[in-house]
């Protein structure tokens, strides 16, 4: 384990690590209110819509994790990070001045491959660092900060759209790249000592990647992290159509948006405090039963309504089912990288990049049963809650030995 040096406290590491983090959830969530009018003014492209500006750039985050991890296991955190910064900028500027909508989508492509080094460098930082429940508490205290992103971002990036269009946000995503990456190399020191780095060599590489894939139980909370995420996706995917087409909520729906976001908010700061207490595998075995649980009453009481789901009854499920997600994400991402030992940038970036293809999977198959109504939400978090509790299960009924790298 590293010990960061005495420069830079452990509160400034956590809101560093968070901001980084955030750059994910800001370049989904601040483009939600724009998307109408990023058609009006581009247009559309059949089978292109408006919603692969967020499912391709999800996409685009999986081919990233699959390289910016095994960059950073042989140059070191900072420099993985760094490239990833500068390929989402790319992205950015591409998405900010294109004149289509196939543009727009291959630049929101790039920003998502990029996106992953902040991603996936941050969490081998706290791999590096940390380990067990510690890590679980370091990620949830992480993602407590987080949080305030989706909270705040849709209903701030609505004015600043209202007053000079969609366009300024990708504006905003460029300097907030350069003033976090300037942060991070002038404060954060390099977690991974030379000696510990491991070349990047394909066949190394592949052989390496076929060791962690072959552990059963990093394959099976890969698969259901993916769910998990899926669930989630679905849900920012489809968030601004539903609120508008079954309640006629379009200037207000930030502030739902927002009053949903503290559900995983308050679930993470729980976490945070109960995990090195409970530990991890049992905060996310109640978290899996509440999802699965509460999916299976949305979905009744929405057949029960025909489809119409009282807004009210949707608030309650989502806060719900959102909280059960919020305990879910710090512990399973620990959970899943506590096998991982010396390949923790590679296997922070298979889980990465394979929980990213099968949350993309599973929301473009449930987003294509999108309706106008919350069925389809309702369903989404029933499955995923029903498929990850039994992954999970059989998960954690296998071998946690530490995986040794190839060299």
């Amino acid at each position: 384990m590293t010990a960061a040096p005495s420069s830079i406290s452990f509160r400034e590491r956590i809101a560093l690590y968070a901001l980084l983090t955030s750059l994910t959830s800001l370049s989904i969530d601040a483009l939600l209110p724009g998307l109408r009018q990023i058609a009006d003014e581009v247009g559309t492209a059949p089978p292109l819509s408006t919603q692969h500006i967020i499912s391709l750039f999800i996409f685009g985050m999986a081919f990233g994790e699959l390289f910016l991890g095994p960059i950073s296991d042989a140059l070191g955190r900072k420099k993985a990070l760094v490239l990833g910064l500068c390929v989402y900028a790319a992205g950015t500027v591409v998405a900010m001045l294109a004149g289509s909508l196939e543009m727009v989508i291959l630049g929101r492509f790039l920003q998502g491959v990029g996106v992953s080094g902040p991603k996936i460098a941050t969490r081998a930082m706290i791999r590096d660092q940390f380990e067990g429940n510690d890590m679980a508490r370091v990620m949830s205290f992480m993602f407590t900060l987080f949080i305030l992103v989706p909270m705040l971002a849709p209903a701030l990036a609505q004015g600043i759209i209202t007053l000079s269009g969609w366009r300024t946000v990708f504006a905003i995503y460029l300097v907030m790249a350069m003033v976090l990456g300037l942060w991070m190399l002038i404060r954060q020191p390099e977690t991974l000592p030379v000696e510990k780095r491991i070349p990047f060599r394909p066949k190394l590489l592949f052989s390496n990647a076929a060791r962690i894939l072959a552990n059963r139980r990093v394959l099976l909370l890969i698969i259901t992290t993916g769910v998990v995420f899926g669930a989630q996706l679905l849900y920012l995917s489809t968030a601004a159509d539903l609120f508008f087409d079954a309640y006629g909520i379009k200037e207000t729906f930030p502030f739902y948006f927002a009053a949903l976001a503290t559900g995983i908010g308050l679930a993470s700061f729980l976490n945070a405090k109960l995990v090195q207490r409970l530990g991890m595998e049992v905060m996310a075995r109640a978290a899996f039963v509440a999802l699965a649980i509460t999916g299976f009453l949305m979905l009744f009481t929405t057949l029960l309504w025909t489809g119409h789901l009282p807004l009210t009854a949707l608030m309650a499920f989502g806060f719900a089912a959102f909280f059960a997600i919020g305990i879910l994400f710090g512990n399973l991402n620990a959970m899943a990288m506590r096998s991982l030992g010396q390949v923790a940038g590679l296997g922070a970036s298979l889980i990465a990049s394979g929980s990213s293809l099968v949350a993309t999977v599973f929301a473009v198959v449930m987003g294509s049963f999108y309706n106008g109504t919350a069925t389809n939400l309702a369903a989404g978090f029933f499955v995923a809650g029903i498929i990850s509790l039994i992954l999970a299960e059989l998960a954690l009924r296998s071998d946690a030995s530490p995986i040794e790298a190839l060299r």
